[in-house]
Protein backbone atom coordinates (compact mmCIF):
# COMPACT_ATOMS: atom_id res chain seq x y z
CA UNK A 1 0.00 0.00 0.00
CA UNK A 2 2.84 2.43 0.75
CA UNK A 3 4.16 2.22 -2.81
CA UNK A 4 0.72 2.89 -4.28
CA UNK A 5 0.42 5.95 -2.04
CA UNK A 6 3.80 7.19 -3.28
CA UNK A 7 2.58 6.71 -6.86
CA UNK A 8 -0.51 8.81 -6.18
CA UNK A 9 1.62 11.73 -5.00
CA UNK A 10 4.56 11.37 -7.40
CA UNK A 11 4.66 15.01 -8.55
CA UNK A 12 4.38 16.32 -4.98
CA UNK A 13 7.42 14.25 -4.05
CA UNK A 14 9.42 15.34 -7.09
CA UNK A 15 8.82 18.95 -6.00
CA UNK A 16 10.76 18.41 -2.73
CA UNK A 17 13.34 15.91 -4.01
CA UNK A 18 16.00 18.47 -4.90
CA UNK A 19 16.98 20.63 -7.84
CA UNK A 20 18.17 19.33 -11.18
CA UNK A 21 16.18 16.09 -11.12
CA UNK A 22 14.81 16.87 -14.59
CA UNK A 23 18.39 16.43 -15.87
CA UNK A 24 19.02 13.18 -13.96
CA UNK A 25 15.66 11.36 -14.06
CA UNK A 26 15.53 10.71 -17.79
CA UNK A 27 14.50 7.05 -17.83
CA UNK A 28 17.96 6.15 -19.12
CA UNK A 29 21.12 4.94 -17.39
CA UNK A 30 19.33 3.15 -14.54
CA UNK A 31 17.05 6.05 -13.66
CA UNK A 32 13.28 6.33 -13.79
CA UNK A 33 11.53 9.02 -15.79
CA UNK A 34 10.68 12.16 -13.83
CA UNK A 35 7.24 12.13 -15.49
CA UNK A 36 6.09 8.65 -14.48
CA UNK A 37 6.19 6.69 -11.22
CA UNK A 38 7.37 3.09 -11.37
CA UNK A 39 8.51 0.36 -8.99
CA UNK A 40 10.08 -3.05 -9.33
CA UNK A 41 11.95 -5.80 -7.54
CA UNK A 42 15.74 -5.41 -7.81
CA UNK A 43 15.10 -2.87 -10.57
CA UNK A 44 17.49 0.05 -10.45
CA UNK A 45 15.63 1.72 -13.31
CA UNK A 46 12.47 2.16 -11.23
CA UNK A 47 11.40 5.12 -9.09
CA UNK A 48 11.17 2.79 -6.09
CA UNK A 49 13.28 -0.37 -5.87
CA UNK A 50 12.14 -3.31 -3.73
CA UNK A 51 14.90 -5.64 -2.58
CA UNK A 52 14.75 -9.34 -3.38
CA UNK A 53 14.69 -10.23 0.33
CA UNK A 54 11.75 -7.90 0.90
CA UNK A 55 9.80 -9.58 -1.88
CA UNK A 56 10.58 -13.13 -0.76
CA UNK A 57 9.89 -12.46 2.93
CA UNK A 58 6.87 -10.21 2.36
CA UNK A 59 8.36 -7.54 4.63
CA UNK A 60 11.35 -5.26 4.74
CA UNK A 61 12.37 -2.03 3.08
CA UNK A 62 12.17 -0.26 -0.25
CA UNK A 63 14.45 2.37 -1.77
CA UNK A 64 13.06 5.59 -3.21
CA UNK A 65 15.58 6.36 -5.96
CA UNK A 66 14.11 9.75 -6.96
CA UNK A 67 15.70 12.21 -4.47
CA UNK A 68 18.77 14.02 -5.77
CA UNK A 69 22.00 14.33 -3.82
CA UNK A 70 21.19 17.97 -3.03
CA UNK A 71 17.77 17.18 -1.52
CA UNK A 72 17.17 17.99 2.15
CA UNK A 73 16.98 14.55 3.81
CA UNK A 74 14.59 15.85 6.46
CA UNK A 75 12.14 17.16 3.87
CA UNK A 76 12.39 13.91 1.87
CA UNK A 77 11.86 11.68 4.91
CA UNK A 78 9.02 13.88 6.16
CA UNK A 79 7.29 13.79 2.78
CA UNK A 80 7.61 10.00 2.50
CA UNK A 81 6.28 9.44 6.03
CA UNK A 82 3.42 11.92 5.59
CA UNK A 83 2.37 10.22 2.36
CA UNK A 84 2.50 6.62 3.57
CA UNK A 85 0.76 7.43 6.86
CA UNK A 86 -1.97 9.47 5.15
CA UNK A 87 -5.29 8.10 3.93
CA UNK A 88 -4.63 8.45 0.19
CA UNK A 89 -6.82 7.19 -2.61
CA UNK A 90 -4.04 5.25 -4.30
CA UNK A 91 -4.36 3.59 -7.70
CA UNK A 92 -2.89 0.15 -8.25
CA UNK A 93 0.34 0.42 -10.23
CA UNK A 94 1.89 -2.61 -11.92
CA UNK A 95 5.50 -3.44 -11.08
CA UNK A 96 8.09 -3.02 -13.80
CA UNK A 97 9.61 -6.11 -15.28
CA UNK A 98 13.43 -6.02 -15.03
CA UNK A 99 13.60 -6.37 -18.82
CA UNK A 100 11.61 -3.12 -19.20
CA UNK A 101 14.21 -1.04 -17.34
Amino acid sequence: KAIYKLAAKHQEHIAVYGTGNELRLTGKHETASIDQFSFGVANRGASVRIGRDTESEGKGYFEDRRPSSNADPYLVTGKIMATIMEDVDAPIVEALNRAEA
